[in-house]
């Protein structure tokens, strides 16, 4: 009976052992699981900043072209604006002259629809 026991022990014993090993592999995968997803992640930051770096060197490029069309187009504007405050300025006596001649010069008449009521 003692060596069934004895038995008994050194199986639980063994099983233990093994779960034990088996925990430890467990944890050494999820530690290496976790280490090639943070290199992963610092690869994918890596090749973000790569590409981030190459967009606003393009975008540097563009724009800087562009710059110059933006004062052009600004200058052209205000050129424009000018023009049209001159011509407003050159234009408001006469338009004002013709207004109140119109409003003053009333010419009374009959309407050709009226009819005299008898």
């Amino acid at each position: 009976m003692a060596s069934q026991t004895q038995g008994i022990q050194q199986l639980l014993q063994a099983e233990k052992r093994a779960a034990e090993k088996v925990a430890e592999a467990r944890k050494r995968k999820a530690r290496r699981l976790k280490q090639a997803k943070e290199e992963a992640q610092a690869e994918i930051e890596q090749y973000r900043l790569e590409r981030e770096r190459e967009f606003q060197q393009k975008q540097q490029a563009a724009l800087g072209s562009q710059g110059n069309l933006s004062a052009e187009v600004e200058a052209q504007t205000r050129k424009k604006l000018q023009a049209m405050h001159g011509g407003q300025a050159r234009g408001k006596d006469q338009v004002l002259r013709h207004l109140l001649t119109t409003v003053w010069n009333v010419q009374p008449q009959i309407h050709p629809n009226f009819r005299l009521a008898v």
